[in-house]
């Protein structure tokens, strides 16, 4: 490289840094001059753990986060377990919220920033936190969101760029409006999203059947060994198990999760709506009775019963070494007792009516059919086929006559 190419190549590097920075300052142009509150905490000294209740409004929805015997649940879901992972992370943000800037308003104007209470449109998201007294400790309205600069240098109408900020107001009666940098944009009143989603986990199953309300639909799947072949039970002549066709039905309900939840068991089924049921047993014993009712929209109603047989001891192996059953007795035991706590989560879910996602549920609903492998069409007699001139072979006379 010459001097000259040095020289081109140098005022590149600075043409483009400067480009860079320049976009940048652009980009944090609104996020400057914030005035006198500018880096304060919005929510001031706020102590999370005294909260014990966080209510969620907008417009005609509502949703309530309450503290009951150290844990969180979701009052408009039978108090059933909250997802106390994103309470968590929701409180601690709300406790390090810094204020970027702040603007005066007046009542007019808080339509416009959506900040409106009540069931107008683009109504404010009220956020209340209590303590377990239900005493208010702060109120924090989410307003409109604050638009990033578009990445595109011509940006197409209408493309403001990605949500990076929020405007909000402490307390209901404020006259000013603080510009935040996050947008909290996961911060709903809609229950179905604060509900522990965790369900059953069918681990390492050795048996998987489907009683259909109609007989001759149903199956049942065995298999010897944790890594063997799945086999159909029952199978007549020229029935051939397709394995292709078992994607997804003998990983059914491994990791499955849940779209809401119901008090009691409410399937809604009778003798003219029976549900069709769906067994599997484990290799670690666990035994799970899964009732489905019938779809509707998107999700299937589900109960659940789960009970297991756990090993109380281990069967030495052959060969095995004294100085190893000691370490293989202590990892047996650690393993039965991960199983036995395992067992007391899942008959948990048996109080409950659950709705999980068609995409869950529909692939082990497979009727027996649809296990089998296609069959091919007969092979056709040679002997029938016309030869080159369009005519029939002649009839091979039997015998000697």
């Amino acid at each position: 490289m010459n001097l000259k190419q040095l020289g081109i190549l140098l005022t590149l590097v600075v043409l483009i840094g400067g480009a860079g920075l320049l976009l940048h300052n652009r980009q944090q142009s609104s996020w400057t001059g914030g005035g006198p509150d500018a880096g304060k905490k919005l929510l001031g000294e706020f102590s999370v753990n005294d909260v014990a209740h966080i209510s969620i409004v907008q417009g005609t929805n509502e949703l309530n986060l309450v503290k009951k015997d150290d844990f969180w649940r979701v009052r408009e879901r039978a108090n059933y377990p909250a997802n106390f992972p994103q309470i968590s992370e929701f409180l601690l943000k709300a406790r390090d919220l810094k204020v970027v800037q702040t603007e005066e308003i007046g009542p007019s104007q808080l339509a416009r920033m959506e900040l409106a209470t009540g069931t107008v449109s683009n109504a404010a998201v009220v956020v209340v936190f209590a303590d377990s007294a239900d005493k208010p400790m702060r109120t924090l309205l989410l307003g409109k969101m604050h638009l990033g600069k578009s990445p595109s240098p011509a940006p197409a109408e209408g493309d403001g760029g990605m949500p990076d900020g929020r405007y909000v107001a402490v307390g209901t009666n404020a006259q000013q409006v603080a510009l935040i940098a996050d947008p909290l944009n996961t911060v709903v009143a809609a229950p179905d999203q604060w509900i522990d989603k965790t369900f059953i986990q069918v681990e390492k199953p050795k048996m998987i059947s489907i009683q259909f309300p109609v007989a001759t639909n149903s199956w049942v799947l065995t298999r010897e060994t944790e890594s063997g072949d799945w086999k159909l039970s029952n199978t007549n002549f020229g029935e051939v198990l397709d394995a292709a066709k078992l994607s997804g039905v003998t990983s059914a309900f491994s990791s499955p999760t849940i779209s809401s939840v119901m008090a009691g068991a409410k399937l809604g089924a009778s003798e003219t709506n029976p549900p069709t049921i769906v067994r599997m047993d484990t290799f670690d014993g666990f035994h799970y009775t899964i009732n489905v009712g019938a779809k509707t929209n998107e999700d299937y109603p589900v109960t659940v019963s789960v009970t297991a047989a756990l090993a109380d001891k281990r069967d030495p192996g052959k060969d095995e070494k004294p100085e190893d059953k000691t370490r293989l007795d202590q990892a047996f035991q650690d393993a039965q007792r991960k199983l036995a706590d395992k067992l007391k989560v899942e008959q948990g879910f048996q109080q409950w009516t659950y709705l999980l996602p068609s995409w869950t549920v529909d692939p082990v609903l497979k009727e027996r059919v649809l296990l089998l492998a296609d069959k091919k069409p007969a092979a056709e007699n040679a002997t029938d086929k016309p030869d080159a001139t369009g005519q029939m072979p002649p009839l091979v006379p039997m015998g000697g006559l």
